[in-house]
Protein backbone atom coordinates (compact mmCIF):
# COMPACT_ATOMS: atom_id res chain seq x y z
CA UNK A 1 0.00 0.00 0.00
CA UNK A 2 1.25 3.49 -0.85
CA UNK A 3 2.71 5.39 2.06
CA UNK A 4 1.14 8.85 1.92
CA UNK A 5 2.06 12.01 3.85
CA UNK A 6 0.08 15.21 4.26
CA UNK A 7 2.13 18.26 5.30
CA UNK A 8 0.19 21.12 6.89
CA UNK A 9 1.93 24.50 6.96
CA UNK A 10 0.87 26.37 10.07
CA UNK A 11 1.63 29.84 11.39
CA UNK A 12 1.73 30.11 15.18
CA UNK A 13 -1.34 32.20 16.12
CA UNK A 14 -0.13 35.55 17.44
CA UNK A 15 -2.13 38.79 17.54
CA UNK A 16 -0.93 41.14 14.82
CA UNK A 17 1.12 38.47 13.03
CA UNK A 18 -1.49 36.40 11.19
CA UNK A 19 -3.72 37.35 8.28
CA UNK A 20 -2.21 40.85 8.08
CA UNK A 21 -4.10 41.70 4.87
CA UNK A 22 -7.37 40.87 6.64
CA UNK A 23 -6.24 42.87 9.66
CA UNK A 24 -5.78 45.93 7.45
CA UNK A 25 -9.56 46.20 7.03
CA UNK A 26 -10.96 44.17 9.95
CA UNK A 27 -8.42 44.76 12.73
CA UNK A 28 -5.93 42.42 14.40
CA UNK A 29 -8.41 40.76 16.77
CA UNK A 30 -10.84 39.82 13.98
CA UNK A 31 -8.00 38.64 11.76
CA UNK A 32 -6.77 36.33 14.51
CA UNK A 33 -10.32 35.05 15.20
CA UNK A 34 -10.81 34.26 11.51
CA UNK A 35 -7.40 32.59 11.31
CA UNK A 36 -8.27 30.34 14.27
CA UNK A 37 -11.55 29.34 12.58
CA UNK A 38 -9.65 28.50 9.39
CA UNK A 39 -7.18 26.42 11.41
CA UNK A 40 -10.04 24.61 13.14
CA UNK A 41 -11.59 23.86 9.72
CA UNK A 42 -8.25 22.51 8.46
CA UNK A 43 -7.95 20.26 11.48
CA UNK A 44 -11.52 19.00 11.08
CA UNK A 45 -11.05 18.02 7.41
CA UNK A 46 -7.69 16.32 8.02
CA UNK A 47 -8.08 14.50 11.34
CA UNK A 48 -9.86 11.47 9.83
CA UNK A 49 -7.81 11.37 6.63
CA UNK A 50 -6.20 7.94 6.31
CA UNK A 51 -2.66 9.21 5.70
CA UNK A 52 0.23 10.21 7.95
CA UNK A 53 0.18 13.89 8.85
CA UNK A 54 2.76 16.41 10.00
CA UNK A 55 2.18 20.02 11.06
CA UNK A 56 5.05 22.37 10.22
CA UNK A 57 5.07 25.30 12.66
CA UNK A 58 6.33 28.74 11.64
CA UNK A 59 8.11 29.74 14.88
CA UNK A 60 7.91 27.09 17.59
CA UNK A 61 6.40 23.65 18.11
CA UNK A 62 3.48 23.70 20.54
CA UNK A 63 2.88 20.28 22.11
CA UNK A 64 -0.05 21.63 24.14
CA UNK A 65 -2.20 23.08 21.35
CA UNK A 66 -5.28 21.70 19.62
CA UNK A 67 -3.34 19.59 17.08
CA UNK A 68 -3.53 16.11 18.63
CA UNK A 69 0.01 14.83 19.26
CA UNK A 70 -1.08 11.23 18.59
CA UNK A 71 -2.59 12.09 15.18
CA UNK A 72 -0.20 14.77 13.95
CA UNK A 73 3.58 14.69 13.99
CA UNK A 74 5.02 18.15 14.67
CA UNK A 75 8.02 19.83 13.03
CA UNK A 76 9.48 23.29 12.52
CA UNK A 77 9.69 25.10 9.19
CA UNK A 78 13.26 25.50 7.91
CA UNK A 79 14.34 28.18 5.42
CA UNK A 80 13.97 31.89 4.73
CA UNK A 81 11.47 31.98 1.87
CA UNK A 82 8.23 30.04 1.51
CA UNK A 83 9.83 28.14 -1.35
CA UNK A 84 12.78 27.05 0.81
CA UNK A 85 10.43 26.00 3.61
CA UNK A 86 8.23 23.97 1.27
CA UNK A 87 11.22 22.37 -0.43
CA UNK A 88 12.72 21.33 2.90
CA UNK A 89 9.47 19.86 4.26
CA UNK A 90 8.74 17.88 1.08
CA UNK A 91 12.36 16.67 0.89
CA UNK A 92 12.13 15.36 4.46
CA UNK A 93 8.91 13.51 3.57
CA UNK A 94 10.56 11.66 0.70
CA UNK A 95 13.71 10.98 2.74
CA UNK A 96 11.47 9.31 5.33
CA UNK A 97 10.27 6.90 2.64
CA UNK A 98 6.87 8.27 1.67
CA UNK A 99 5.71 7.43 -1.84
CA UNK A 100 3.43 10.47 -2.14
CA UNK A 101 3.68 13.81 -0.35
CA UNK A 102 1.11 16.62 -0.44
CA UNK A 103 1.27 19.99 1.26
CA UNK A 104 -1.50 22.41 2.23
CA UNK A 105 -1.82 25.57 4.30
CA UNK A 106 -4.66 26.56 6.59
CA UNK A 107 -6.23 29.34 4.49
CA UNK A 108 -8.84 27.48 2.44
CA UNK A 109 -12.33 27.25 3.93
CA UNK A 110 -13.64 25.54 0.76
CA UNK A 111 -11.21 22.63 1.06
CA UNK A 112 -12.71 19.38 2.36
CA UNK A 113 -11.74 15.79 3.12
CA UNK A 114 -13.07 14.53 -0.23
CA UNK A 115 -10.77 16.84 -2.20
CA UNK A 116 -7.80 15.76 -0.07
CA UNK A 117 -8.66 12.11 -0.74
CA UNK A 118 -8.97 12.93 -4.46
CA UNK A 119 -5.47 14.47 -4.35
CA UNK A 120 -3.87 11.30 -2.98
CA UNK A 121 -5.87 9.18 -5.41
CA UNK A 122 -4.50 11.37 -8.22
CA UNK A 123 -0.96 10.78 -6.95
CA UNK A 124 -1.41 7.04 -7.33
CA UNK A 125 -1.46 7.49 -11.13
CA UNK A 126 0.25 10.88 -11.65
CA UNK A 127 3.61 12.47 -10.86
CA UNK A 128 2.01 15.59 -9.42
CA UNK A 129 -1.26 17.19 -8.38
CA UNK A 130 -2.12 20.85 -7.86
CA UNK A 131 -5.09 22.62 -6.31
CA UNK A 132 -5.16 26.09 -7.90
CA UNK A 133 -6.46 29.03 -5.87
CA UNK A 134 -8.48 31.86 -7.37
CA UNK A 135 -5.75 34.36 -6.44
CA UNK A 136 -3.26 32.64 -8.73
CA UNK A 137 -1.52 30.62 -6.04
CA UNK A 138 -2.31 27.07 -4.97
CA UNK A 139 -3.97 25.60 -1.88
CA UNK A 140 -2.45 22.12 -2.39
CA UNK A 141 0.59 20.70 -4.11
CA UNK A 142 1.36 16.99 -4.24
CA UNK A 143 4.27 15.02 -5.67
CA UNK A 144 5.15 11.37 -6.16
CA UNK A 145 8.85 12.12 -6.38
CA UNK A 146 11.01 14.94 -5.06
CA UNK A 147 11.34 17.72 -7.64
CA UNK A 148 13.11 20.66 -5.94
CA UNK A 149 12.80 22.92 -9.01
CA UNK A 150 9.06 23.18 -8.33
CA UNK A 151 9.83 25.35 -5.29
CA UNK A 152 12.52 27.54 -6.84
CA UNK A 153 12.46 30.81 -8.80
CA UNK A 154 8.86 31.63 -7.85
CA UNK A 155 7.42 35.03 -6.93
CA UNK A 156 5.65 33.78 -3.80
CA UNK A 157 2.35 35.36 -2.76
CA UNK A 158 1.72 36.60 -6.29
CA UNK A 159 -0.81 35.64 -8.97
CA UNK A 160 1.81 33.77 -11.04
CA UNK A 161 2.70 30.93 -8.65
CA UNK A 162 0.23 28.31 -9.91
CA UNK A 163 0.85 29.08 -13.60
CA UNK A 164 4.64 28.98 -13.10
CA UNK A 165 4.31 25.65 -11.29
CA UNK A 166 2.17 24.21 -14.10
CA UNK A 167 4.80 25.42 -16.57
CA UNK A 168 7.41 23.50 -14.54
CA UNK A 169 5.26 20.36 -14.74
CA UNK A 170 4.99 20.73 -18.53
CA UNK A 171 8.69 21.45 -19.09
CA UNK A 172 9.74 18.49 -16.93
CA UNK A 173 7.30 16.15 -18.63
CA UNK A 174 5.46 15.41 -15.38
CA UNK A 175 2.06 13.79 -15.63
CA UNK A 176 -0.27 15.83 -13.41
CA UNK A 177 -3.86 16.42 -12.38
CA UNK A 178 -5.55 19.67 -11.40
CA UNK A 179 -8.06 19.78 -8.56
CA UNK A 180 -11.04 22.18 -8.43
CA UNK A 181 -10.17 25.87 -8.18
CA UNK A 182 -10.91 27.16 -4.66
CA UNK A 183 -10.59 30.42 -2.72
CA UNK A 184 -7.80 31.08 -0.25
CA UNK A 185 -8.88 33.55 2.45
CA UNK A 186 -6.41 36.44 2.33
CA UNK A 187 -8.50 39.62 2.17
CA UNK A 188 -11.99 40.58 3.36
CA UNK A 189 -13.52 39.93 -0.09
CA UNK A 190 -12.43 36.27 0.18
CA UNK A 191 -14.40 35.63 3.37
CA UNK A 192 -17.27 33.15 3.07
CA UNK A 193 -20.55 34.40 4.52
CA UNK A 194 -20.30 31.80 7.27
CA UNK A 195 -17.11 33.38 8.64
CA UNK A 196 -18.19 36.94 7.96
CA UNK A 197 -21.28 36.53 10.14
CA UNK A 198 -19.14 35.44 13.08
CA UNK A 199 -16.98 38.54 13.31
CA UNK A 200 -17.67 41.95 14.76
CA UNK A 201 -16.43 45.04 13.02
Amino acid sequence: MAKNLLIIFYRNPELGKVKTRLAATLGDANALAIYLKLVNHTRTITEKLQVNKVVYYSHFIDKEDSWDNTNYKKSLQVGDTLGEKLEHAVAVGFKEGYSAVAVIGSDCFELNQNILEEAFKALSINDAVIGPAKDGGYYLLGLRKFVPEIFRDKKWSTASVASETLKDFEEMGLKYQQLPMLTDVDVEEDLPQELLLKIKK
